[in-house]
């Protein structure tokens, strides 16, 4: 066999692999109502103005064409994606132009999986992660916490928002709980404060902030970020300061938004 037919065969290959993914992402959004989608499932973009509905469906489909959707043990449906995607853009949605750089595939799971990423078997705990090493530039999810997120019985809780809010902080190297990408040198120090000082409280059992948020500075700031984005008017309320910092590093106010 000549090198050039093998240099041949291995593009008619690759043509072949780019073109499949470029199909089943197409057929993966074609003919999709975003907006009812949207509105029937996502109460933060129920609560948005007209234009910015409009916007947050664009970068809904951006989303898309960026990001491969992949189900593993479970079909993925057209509501499950557009509540990835609208999970991938809440975070975001402060920053137009922002992109998850750091981000190709999610990957869904039925429900919880383990630390070797199966689906079936009795230490099944992790309701989703960010992938490391190897598994760089992925992330797995679960079904179920995904559509829990979404629900009326989520209250401060949305594991899929929580992943996405992990990417944003790993964006500049380190997933340490301080988004230097997103706010400037000087905004480190009183932030790190103020979370030290509301981990505290938890500890002490004086405030209604997740204990997970205890793990370490990384948690608590995707914990306090998920207490921002379903119980916005509530967070404000019970910890004025933290909503502020929170609004600040993502550019948005959504206890203002007429929401919940």
């Amino acid at each position: 066999m000549s090198y050039l037919f093998i240099i041949l065969l291995a593009a008619v290959l690759v043509y072949i692999i780019f073109f499949r993914k470029k199909v089943v992402k197409a057929a993966e959004i074609a003919g999709v109502n975003y907006d009812e989608l949207l509105d029937v499932h996502v109460p933060f973009y129920r609560f948005l103005e007209l234009n910015e509905k409009n916007r947050f469906e664009k970068r809904v489909r951006e989303f898309f064409r960026e990001v491969r959707i992949e189900g593993v043990g479970t079909e993925v449906t057209d509501v499950d994606r557009v509540l990835i995607a609208a999970s991938a853009v809440i975070p975001i949605f402060g920053f137009p132009e922002w992109k998850y750089k750091n981000l190709t595939n999610v990957i869904l799971y039925p429900d919880t999986f383990d630390g070797e990423f199966q689906f079936e078997g009795g230490n099944r705990n992790i309701l989703g992660m960010v992938g490391s090493g190897y598994m760089n530039g992925q992330m797995l999810l679960s079904r179920a916490a995904l559509v829990r997120g979404f629900s009326s019985a989520a209250g401060k809780e949305n594991t899929a928002i929580h992943e996405f809010v992990h990417l944003l902080d790993k964006s500049d190297g380190a997933t340490d709980g301080v988004p230097a990408n997103l706010q400037p040198p000087a905004f480190a120090a009183p932030w790190l404060h103020l979370m030290h000082v509301e981990m505290r409280r938890i500890s002490a059992g004086k405030s209604d902030i997740n204990p997970y948020a205890l793990t370490n500075e990384a948690e608590f700031f995707a914990v306090a970020a998920e207490y921002f984005f379903e119980k916005p008017r509530q967070l404000q309320q019970k910890h004025p300061e933290l909503y502020a910092s929170l609004s600040s590093i993502f550019g948005q106010d959504p206890a203002d938004g007429g929401g919940r």
